[in-house]
Formats: C-alpha cells, sequence, structure tokens
C-alpha cells in the first residue's frame, strides 16, 4: 500500500509538472551496454507519459563530457542534464558554475547511502543525485573459508595463513596500490584532505601523520611479518589466484565479479576485519556516479523531477538488473538482498569513504602512488621520512 501511494505521488508531481508547461529535455548519457541504454530509454517514456515532458538522450563518451559541459553549457548548447557522472570531475564543474545545486530539489534524502551524499556534496552543497557506486572488499572462497572473513585482525590473519603454502594463498591485495588500500589509511585516523562539514581543506593533507604511518607499517607486515603477500603480487595475479581455486581471500571490486562469477567460484563479499589499535573500522575509497543538472538549462525544474526518478527505489532496482550496478537507494538494496555482490558490496560502501571529488586530488595519485609502493619494498622502511616527502610534493603541486 505504501509504495503505491508514493508511485502515485511522483506520478502525480510529473503530471502536474508536465501540464504546467511541456518541455523537451536533452540527457547526456555515457552508458554504452545495451542492456542499461534500454533501461534509460523506458524510464524516459515512462517520465514522458506521466509528465509530457519529452526527453531526448544523446551518447556523448565519459571522459568527454566534463569539458564538453563547461564550453557548452555557458552558450545554451550543452544538456538540460548529465547521467551519469563520476564524483572525481565535480568539483571542477561546480567551481565553474556549470552544474545546479540540488537541495532545494530534493525534500527526502533518507533512502540514498549517506556516503554516496557525501561523495555528490562539494563545499556543503548537493551537486548531483547519486546513482550507483563502487568500492572494495574482501572477496573470500567459501569452499577454502567455510566460515567467511573473521571479524577480528587476529583471526583474520590466522586463517589467512592456515590457506597460506603448497601453492596456495590466504590473502593477496596489490600492496603497491594506494585506491585499494585506503581503507587502513583510514581506520588509522589518515585521510587525503580534511573533511570540514562537508568542504574538503585541501591545504591540510593527512598522509603522512602517525596514522598514515601504521596503515604502511600493517601493510608491510602482511608481506614481510605474516608473509601473506608476496612480492610483485599485482591486481591481476591475485584476481589469477583467486579465479584458480588458488586463493581464500582477495580485495578487489565489483569489476572483477564477472570474471569471478565465470571461473565458477563459490564466492562471499564482506569487510575487512578492523585493523590493530585502529580508531575507526576499515573505510574504503568509494567511487559514485551520479545524475547532474546543468546550471544554464531552462528546464531545470523539469530535469529535476527527472533525475529523482532515476534515483528512485524502483528505477535503481532495474538498472541493477539491467547491468549489475551497485544501487545506492537503501531500499533498492534490500529489495535485491539476495544478490552477493549487492549485498557485499552495499556493506562496504556504506562503511567507505567517497573519494575526495576535488580537482587537487590530481597532485596526490602519483606523489601518495610512489610512497606507498616504497614503504613495501623492504622490511622496516623509513615510513615517515617516505610518507613526509610525498605530502610535501603534493602540497607544491597543489595550486
Amino acid at each position: 500500500m505504501k509504495k503505491t501511494l508514493i508511485k502515485n505521488a511522483l506520478v502525480l508531481s510529473l503530471a502536474l509538472a508536465g501540464n504546467a508547461s511541456a518541455a523537451t529535455l536533452t540527457v547526456w548519457s555515457h552508458f554504452t551496454d545495451a542492456a542499461e541504454v534500454n533501461w534509460l530509454k523506458a524510464q524516459a517514456a515512462t517520465y514522458t507519459k506521466a509528465s509530457g515532458n519529452a526527453v531526448t538522450i544523446v551518447t556523448v563518451p565519459l571522459d568527454q563530457i566534463p569539458d564538453k559541459l563547461i564550453q557548452s553549457a555557458p552558450k545554451g548548447q550543452g544538456p538540460d542534464m548529465v547521467v551519469t557522472l563520476p564524483q572525481d570531475r565535480l568539483g571542477q564543474l561546480a567551481a565553474s558554475g556549470v552544474i545546479e545545486p540540488m537541495d532545494k530539489y530534493i525534500t527526502s534524502k533518507t533512502d540514498l547511502d549517506k556516503t554516496a551524499l557525501s561523495a555528490m556534496t562539494y563545499n556543503g552543497k548537493l551537486f548531483g543525485l547519486p546513482m550507483f557506486a563502487e568500492s572494495v572488499a574482501v572477496i573470500y572462497n567459501k569452499k577454502l573459508l567455510p566460515g567467511g572473513v573473521p571479524n577480528t585482525w587476529d583471526a583474520f590473519i590466522k586463517a589467512a595463513q592456515a590457506n597460506t603454502g603448497a601453492g596456495k594463498f590466504g590473502f593477496l591485495v596489490d600492496l603497491t596500490n594506494a585506491y585499494a588500500n585506503y581503507g587502513l589509511f583510514s581506520a588509522y585516523g589518515s585521510y587525503v584532505f580534511k573533511n570540514n562539514g562537508g568542504t574538503l581543506n585541501t591545504k591540510d593533507v593527512g598522509l603522512a601523520n602517525a596514522g598514515a604511518d601504521k596503515a604502511v607499517s600493517l601493510m608491510n607486515d602482511l608481506r614481510y611479518k605474516y608473509n601473506l603477500v608476496p612480492e610483485g603480487v599485482t591486481a591481476d595475479v591475485a584476481k589469477s589466484a583467486f579465479t584458480d581455486g588458488r586463493l581464500a581471500m582477495l580485495i578487489t571490486g565489483p569489476w572483477d565479479m564477472g570474471d569471478i562469477k565465470k571461473a565458477g567460484i563459490d564466492y562471499g563479499i564482506a569487510n575487512l576485519p578492523t585493523p590493530p589499535g585502529a580508531s575507526a573500522k576499515w573505510s574504503p575509497f568509494v567511487g559514485v556516479h551520479g545524475v547532474i543538472l546543468n546550471a544554464y538549462s531552462k528546464n531545470k525544474a523539469a530535469s529535476a523531477l527527472f533525475a529523482k526518478a532515476l534515483v528512485s527505489s524502483a528505477a535503481q532496482t532495474a538498472f541493477n538488473k539491467a547491468g549489475g550496478r551497485i544501487p545506492v537507494s537503501l531500499s533498492a538494496r534490500v529489495q535485491l538482498k539476495a544478490d552477493p555482490v549487492v549485498l557485499g558490496f552495499g556493506k562496504a560502501i556504506s562503511a567507505g569513504t567517497p573519494m575526495p571529488n576535488v580537482p587537487a586530488m590530481g597532485a596526490v595519485w602519483g606523489p601518495w602512488s610512489n610512497a606507498v609502493a616504497q614503504s613495501v619494498q623492504k622490511p622496516n622502511a623509513s615510513y615517515s621520512t617516505i610518507l613526509d616527502s610525498a605530502v610535501k610534493e603534493i602540497n607544491s603541486n597543489i595550486k
């Protein structure tokens, strides 16, 4: 009954908007998968039927959307909305004034994952409605680990060591990959940029504090103290070991699930347990895609209604079934709880930290990645020296 009332209310609001002044919305989309393209067309048709507003979908490569929008929007030549944009370009677009703050169009945010909402927030304002997200999590082989991933660090290490040897591995991750291992940094109180109420302070880089030292020290231990992650292990090497059935636990994201399913591995997905002595739980980086509005559009109210329809529970459930994306609608996740990918990665996303959405992040990746790689090249490296040098380079590169 409640769902019917909500659906009828949405249809009524769309119809009222349509009766007021019919519009033609131009939507830029980067979707190329046939099922996802058909999903968007179906959503547009439903919206048009309810509102009377027509929708024209234009395919634009994802890597071209931000620059094209910056160039075309002020001239009145851009789209009314974009489906979808990753948050890593959000700050640039917001600072350039080409995307519309959406707070005034949203009456309730309770069904949307808080991490995803944070990712779409820049300088305290919501600049996009999140639609799907991704993060890393621990994928485990149920045959090798029937009890699942232990929920304490000591038990996790023991389980990993018990499955290591004779050509098999208990736990693998690319230790040189800063993105994949950010959850450890966050657990120990390290951060990229300090978040002050939804505004990132790019002058406060927390990648060389005491927590960062602890994070890379633990990563070094995974290789040299616990003897779990040999040198030369890349993401592809780790995935191959897992799909071959020789690995109990792997840290990776939804992008590898196709190969894992194809290999026929009976898998589960869980969060990494809290690291030893950490002040918080493991919190991996989260990447979010959202729907954004053109600040220069003459159809912003009508576009906002379509945007809200696209991130509704029913729409996100259908979108997941079309392409497998992890929804950020909490009720959609409940509807899809039988899917271990949605269930497992949904929990990791909710526990995660949004990747910074400011342009200054471009100055971070290189120095930080090099520092992480150096920290696991030999036992007991000089972590403070390595990280201090990286942060000094980051600060000098931020303009």
